[in-house]
């Protein structure tokens, strides 16, 4: 092997070697944040206005986005379904596969996916924005803990809302699946209906819910995390805002299949 080829090989894993040790670093700081924004959870003080307003911009103000994205997304699974069932003379399955599909995985991603899109970039532009203007400063100057008063009301706020936003979503995205089976597949209404509550199972909603506290967790930590460690200016906030996104969809896809694992192996 050639002088060249060695250094060129000793560059790849040069270059391997400091992206490993970057991620490993990005690893070790989310969890840190994670555990400190944990811990502040359960210790006082704790800011009621700061959290009622969180929840009315995470789960209020969300509902609209989150319907449409179910409704659409059920009808459409209906037509796929019929479609795909009717070379097998499957068509009757239906009732049956839109319930489950979007209570047990689409309605939970989907919800996940659009509050990670809305609120995530949301937060991360807010607070990343206080920090540019000095405000985050202000509140240390002023005793009040940042970690308190912007991060836990969020975070709490998503979590406890998101199950609810999720459950409409499942709502939603079933009635979705009955207005197209009905109105454009000739659909018998009750038998439809029948179908759709026979075949939905109490762990079914268990794990819809579950997943959709974990993934409220997530897309609002993400922001509030990317939020407070952007750099300054314009551009950092850019970053932030984008970083927050990405990492949030990402994370709520992975801990979707680890949720989808532990509850269905079993």
């Amino acid at each position: 092997m050639t002088r060249g080829a060695v250094g060129l090989a000793a560059a790849g894993l040069a270059a391997l070697g400091a992206a490993t040790l970057a991620l490993l670093a990005a690893i070790g700081r989310v969890t840190l944040f994670t555990a400190a924004t944990v811990s502040h959870l359960v210790r006082p003080p704790f800011y009621a206005r700061e959290f009622a307003t969180a929840l009315v911009q995470i789960g209020f103000f969300s509902l609209p986005v989150v319907g449409l994205t179910a409704l659409f997304t059920g009808g459409a699974l209906a037509l796929q379904i019929y479609a795909g069932g009717a070379r097998f003379s499957a068509e009757a399955v239906v009732p049956q596969i839109v319930a489950i599909g979007m209570v047990r995985e689409l309605g939970p991603v989907l919800v996940g996916l659009m509050i990670a899109a809305r609120v995530t970039s949301s937060i991360a532009a807010e607070i990343a924005t206080m920090k540019v203007t000095e405000q985050i400063d202000a509140l240390v100057t002023l005793s009040t803990d940042p970690m308190k008063y912007l991060t836990v009301p969020r975070v709490l706020a998503a979590t406890l809302v998101m199950p609810a936003l999720v459950a409409v979503g499942d709502i939603i995205g079933i009635l979705g699946g009955y207005i197209v089976a009905t109105g454009r597949l000739e659909f018998n209404a009750a038998a439809y209906l029948q179908n759709t509550a026979q075949f939905i199972e109490p762990l079914d909603i268990v794990s819809s819910l579950v997943k959709g506290a974990a993934f409220g967790f997530i897309a609002a930590l993400m922001g509030c995390y990317f939020g407070m460690t952007s750099s300054r200016g314009a551009m950092g906030v850019g970053r932030a805002t984008k970083s927050a996104v990405v990492a949030a969809a990402v994370l709520i896809l992975g801990a979707n299949f680890l949720l989808t694992e532990a509850f269905f192996s079993l």
